[in-house]
This record gives structure tokens, C-alpha cells and sequence, in this order.
């Protein structure tokens, strides 16, 4: 991977991860609406990998790979953020589904079924399922904002370094705990989705062949689960906030 000078060769490094970044583009594209391109992912994720390749110095072995997936994903991201692919009424409409899963919660203790949700929302079944399925990809730009603006996700960024302020990773570390928390309360249908995605790395076709549903059924069951994530983390902020402002 270096040329005679001693320089990493750039060409060969794109050669060798295209294939990584074409991988996290389907990955990604599975969660996000048809209108929303594999071709365009990718092209932002060959310029994130252009942009790893100019900064990391250590190699090029599976350190740099870490890395240089990091950067992918992020620059795939920030490529939808750019383009604010979502129209302003799904918004809404995610908005109001997250609402009454909070609000069912402060009622009743526990996490709200969909035909809770439904009711709440003044709505059949079918329509809210139908709603859940076409906010795929609605969350996952929030959730992924736990990625800094250089493109380290969350544990990477705050890794405990002599430098740290405890203070700050304090407070940090108790977002990642009610993070945890959050999917250790999901339902256990929704739990196991998530398990299977985020942990196996199992498409939603293969998520649906295991758990004996259709695809659609599990983008539905991911489109609810991270709402319910993004409400409960919504929470927590919001408590620190509280916190915060009595203290001071």
C-alpha cells in the first residue's frame, strides 16, 4: 500500500475498501425510504473514504479499516442531512407517534403495544403500521447524532484519555447508560430485532426469516423501537437539563 517514495498509495487503498463502502451503503439504504439512492450513498461514502485515507497516519491495517468505516457512514450521513430527504409532514407525523409513546409511558409505567399507540393516536392498526413503515429512516439521522462532527461515533470520541475533563465524561457516560437502559426496556420482539441488526449485522430480510415475519413487518418493528429510544433519550436530556439549572 505504499509506492517507492514511502507514500501511501491512494489508489490501491480505494481500490481495496470500495468494497466496505459499498457494503455500508446497502447496510444503510435497507433503513431508508425508496426515494433515497444506493448510487448517492455511496458516492458520499468513496468521498468519506477519500478523507480517511488524508488523515490517518498510523497503516492500514484493521486500525485504519475502524477508522476509515467511521468516516464512510458519516460522510453517508451527512449526505442526507444535506439533502433533507424526509417530507416535513412524515416529520410530523414521527413527531406525534413519539409524543404518545411518551406520554402512554408517564401513564402506565411500561412501553405502549402498537394498538395503544394506535388508539392514542386516533387511528386504526393497519394505519399506524402503515405510518411506521413509511418513517423508515426517518430516526436514524437523529440516532445519529451521537456522531461527532468529524465522524467518531460515540465510544470512540470518549474514550477516557488524560486529558478528559471528568466532569464532561461524566455526564457522557450517562447518556450511553440510558441509552443501554432504553433498549434493555424495548419489548422482547423489538429487542431482538435490534440484537439481530446492531449486534449480528443480519439484513431485514434475514431479521424477518429468523423471527418468521415479512421484511416490512420488521422495518416497522425498527421504525418503533428506535422511536421509543429517541423518546427515552429525549427524557434523560431533558432530566439533566433540570439537574443542571437547580444545581447552577
Amino acid at each position: 500500500m505504499y509506492n517507492a517514495a514511502g507514500q501511501i498509495n491512494k489508489e490501491q487503498l480505494v481500490q481495496r475498501f470500495a468494497p466496505m463502502v459499498k457494503r455500508i451503503a446497502c447496510h444503510l439504504v435497507a433503513r431508508l425510504p425508496a426515494s433515497v439512492l444506493l448510487d448517492d450513498l455511496v458516492q458520499n461514502g468513496m468521498l468519506g473514504l477519500l478523507d480517511a485515507i488524508g488523515r490517518f497516519e498510523a497503516g492500514v491495517g484493521a486500525q485504519f479499516e475502524a477508522y476509515a468505516a467511521q468516516r464512510v457512514r458519516g460522510a453517508m450521513l451527512d449526505g442526507l442531512r444535506e439533502n433533507d430527504w424526509l417530507p416535513r409532514s412524515l416529520r410530523r407525523s414521527c413527531r406525534l407517534i413519539e409524543a404518545a409513546i411518551t406520554q402512554l409511558e408517564q401513564e402506565t409505567g411500561r412501553a405502549p403495544s402498537e394498538k395503544e399507540l394506535a388508539d392514542s393516536l386516533g387511528m386504526t392498526l393497519a394505519d399506524y403500521q402503515t405510518m411506521l413503515q413509511d418513517a423508515r429512516g426517518h430516526q436514524l439521522v437523529y440516532l445519529e447524532d451521537l456522531v461527532s462532527e468529524d465522524g467518531e461515533d460515540f465510544l470512540e470520541r470518549h474514550r477516557v484519555e488524560e486529558s478528559s475533563d471528568p466532569a464532561q465524561l461524566f455526564e457522557e457516560e450517562g447518556v450511553r447508560q440510558a441509552l443501554v437502559q432504553a433498549i434493555a426496556d424495548l419489548p422482547e420482539r423489538e429487542k431482538l430485532m435490534m440484537a439481530l441488526y446492531y449486534e449480528q449485522d443480519l439484513n431485514l430480510r434475514e431479521i424477518g426469516e429468523v423471527m418468521g415475519v415479512s421484511e416490512s413487518r420488521v422495518c416497522q418493528l425498527h421504525s418503533q423501537a428506535v422511536m421509543r429510544l429517541r423518546t427515552r433519550l429525549a427524557g434523560a436530556a431533558a432530566t439533566k437539563r433540570k439537574r443542571a439549572r437547580k444545581n447552577g
